[in-house]
């Protein structure tokens, strides 16, 4: 057996056999809530709830849901989470690091399963294994893979001169931009970094980028970014402008390229936190996980599409080459 299946296989086996020991409590209707970056009927989250069924918390039987979304609405996150606060709820599910802020700020005694670029490194839980407070929950460490799609999509736009970076203002720090682009420069590719803020502001910036010369895109990891994956993508087709995102559904769903976790990955994870939350088990005494496995995805047919040659042995590396 291939060490990528393996480690899959051990992944899915850690993620469902807890449930299979405890049973829910006959009669009892639980409660959750979630502030996410894309609407529950995304994909990835139909894919969380059908995780919740086969672990046996159904919506409509004895689960209720109230849920947000924020991707479009950066504005709007604490407003909704103060609603999720005083909605009753026995846990609340949030994804990414001012999502789970947001939320902490709203309670204190809610069980937050929370998913965030770093759990420890930004303050929301006090240590990896004891995270005490009201929060446990998962690291993705994908702002560290932001230097790593950068080698990639240098790797496959060969010729690569100049290109540009898509960043949340909110979770770029300078120290971060400063090694993107001396890690550029050492390439001899000149990157410029363009900040948005909110949604309204995406196309715009892409539309700058592009102008200003660059012929590929790095979206660096957010999850306003990722809530808004369709806008991206269709602007950068439009533009004919080589793109890597952070999770690899988003090169399966038509992007060019994307190296991370996978977010069907991460949903796992929570269903097992958020099931042992709803039993009874205290935040603090649930360490914070982190993924099993970063995949390479590239998009063969939207590169040929962009007429992007990219190199056979960028293509051998890959876990899936979508033809």
């Amino acid at each position: 057996m291939k060490r990528r299946q393996f480690i899959a296989l051990m992944a899915g086996e850690m993620v469902t056999w807890p449930f299979a020991a405890l049973a829910q409590q006959v009669g009892r209707t639980y409660r959750l809530g979630c502030l996410l970056p894309r609407p529950k009927d995304a994909p990835p989250n139909v894919l969380f709830f059908d995780e919740l069924r086969r672990n046996g918390f159904i919506e409509g039987k004895n689960l209720t849901v109230e849920y947000r979304v924020f991707g479009l609405h950066l504005d709007l996150i604490s407003q909704y989470a103060a609603e999720l606060a005083k909605a009753q709820l026995d846990v609340i599910y949030a994804g990414g690091g001012v999502a789970v802020r947001a939320v902490q700020q709203a309670t204190k005694t809610i069980p937050i399963v929370g998913i965030a670029d770093d759990m420890v490194r930004e303050g929301l839980v006090e240590s990896v294994g004891r995270p005490n407070g009201n929060t446990t929950g998962i690291s993705i460490l994908s702002t560290e893979l932001d230097g790593k799609r950068q080698e990639i999509l240098i790797e496959a736009v060969p010729g690569l001169r100049r290109m540009a970076a898509l960043a949340d203002s909110s979770t770029l720090t300078e120290t971060k931009a400063h090694a993107l682009q001396e890690a550029a420069r050492a390439r001899n590719i000149d990157l410029s970094i363009h900040r948005i803020a909110k949604a309204e502001e995406i196309a715009a910036a892409i539309d700058i980028a592009q102008v200003s010369g660059a012929a590929a895109l790095n979206v660096l990891a957010s999850p306003m970014l990722y809530g808004n994956g369709k806008l991206i993508m269709d602007r950068v087709a439009a533009l004919r402008l080589p793109t890597i995102y952070q999770f690899p559904e988003m090169a399966e769903e038509g992007g060019f390229a994307a190296y991370g976790s996978r977010v069907n990955q991460l949903s796992d994870l929570a269903v097992r936190f958020i099931g042992k939350l709803l039993r009874g088990t205290k935040p603090a005494d649930l360490p914070i996980e982190q993924p099993a496995k970063f995949e390479l995805v590239i998009n063969l047919k939207t590169a040929e599409a962009l007429g992007v040659a990219v190199p056979p042995t960028l293509l051998a590396r890959a876990d899936q080459v979508i033809e």
